[in-house]
């Protein structure tokens, strides 16, 4: 490993493999991410997963506190230590796992919206995301590092590959913008993809708002949970448990042909589809 001087010495600390732990150990490019994420002096971060602090160091520089959630004690440790033989105030080490955290209790904690970082495993990188999605009242944004196919799927467009279930969950209420691109060759491991950096900017109105987000997570999630099939029998066989009867109905009445498949149908249409669910099943 090649840290800097802004970094502490975590030679003798070996990756978890069952975490997913790929550290960014470059420090110019830790400051360039931290650069384009625009941090405010008045800004209070959620950082996800600080890893070995490269990212941590220079957004407690540049934002007003930073709350890292770790998971991972052994790391929590060694980077309390590093934190105050820095000299550094403003950060709190927080030893639990992201899925299971109260962000509710940290935003009345902090007074304001959360700018959220993270360099997310790819293990829990959707997971992650639709937390953030179900939370996005409570972020400001988020500025996730992920392994660069997961974050080609969430920019994917209708008809693409990877326009799928987060492509239209974060389309119906964010806009997103790539920020950088980080090779492997920055990370201890070595990974063997490329990263990317983006932007998730939670819009603080939708242009067509659903009727029940839930029910939309859930109609999102059923028209691609088999992909091969049409959006009809992919409704009709899924855990909506409703019948190929309403489902015609349903499909009728949002004016979707029925032989199309989940990839073809934009945010609109899907949105339109669970206003229309909503009514047959109410």
């Amino acid at each position: 490993m090649n840290f800097s001087k802004s970094f502490p010495d975590f030679r003798n600390i070996r990756p978890k493999k069952h975490m997913g732990q790929n550290f960014l150990n470059d420090p110019s490019s830790a400051r360039m991410i931290v650069r384009r994420g625009c941090v405010q002096p008045d800004d209070v971060v959620l950082e996800i997963g600080p890893g070995l602090g490269a990212l941590t160091f220079p957004l407690a520089r540049a934002a007003a506190h930073v709350y890292a959630v770790e998971k991972d004690r052994d790391l929590v440790d060694v980077l309390g230590g590093a934190f105050s033989g820095a000299g550094i105030s403003n950060v709190t080490l927080i030893n639990e796992n992201i899925l299971d955290f109260s962000f509710d209790d940290l935003r009345k904690e902090a007074g304001r919206p959360l700018l959220v970082f993270g360099n997310l495993p790819y293990n829990i990188s959707s997971a992650v995301i639709l937390l953030m999605i179900d939370h996005r009242h409570l972020f400001s944004r988020c500025i996730f590092m992920l392994q660069k196919e997961v974050a080609c799927r969430l920019r994917a467009l209708p008809g693409s590959r990877d326009y799928g279930r987060l492509s239209v969950r974060l389309g119906y209420c964010s806009d997103m913008r790539k920020l950088a691109s980080v090779g492997p060759h920055l990370f201890y491991p070595r990974p063997r993809v490329e990263s990317e950096v983006i932007e998730i900017r939670f819009r603080p109105e939708t242009g067509a708002p659903v009727y029940d987000e839930a029910v939309f997570s859930e109609v999102v999630k059923a028209a691609f949970g088999q992909r091969r099939k049409t959006i009809k029998n992919s409704l009709a066989g899924s855990h909506l448990a409703v019948s190929g009867k309403i489902v015609d109905a349903v499909l009728s009445e949002a004016r979707i042909d029925g032989s199309r498949r989940a990839e073809t149908l934009s945010v609109e249409e899907f949105v339109t589809l669970t206003n229309a669910m909503g009514r047959f099943l109410a």
